[in-house]
């Protein structure tokens, strides 16, 4: 673990030591501010790369299927309509 103190310039920035950014092979960081402490965590530089391929479990029914669920949401709704 590499803690250093680091001075905040007028502008509100800081300089992230060249040995941190390489290790995590990044240039952006997410701040996360605890109340009682900042978090700087490395973010990927392209999050639409990183995602990709993630959500492909979620994403992967046809359309067909995805039709039919929207078919028995909206029967089930209409059914929660109907006067009884």
């Amino acid at each position: 673990m590499i803690m250093r103190r680091a001075r905040i310039t007028r502008g509100g920035q800081i300089s992230i030591p060249a040995e941190v950014r390489h290790r995590w092979q990044t240039s952006t960081l997410t701040l996360e501010d605890l109340g009682d402490r900042v978090v700087l965590t490395p973010a990927p530089d392209d999050p639409i790369a990183a995602a990709r391929g993630a959500l492909a479990g979620e994403l992967s029914m046809t359309s067909a299927q995805l039709r039919a669920g929207a078919r028995e949401a909206e029967a089930a709704a209409e059914r929660r309509r109907s006067p009884r």
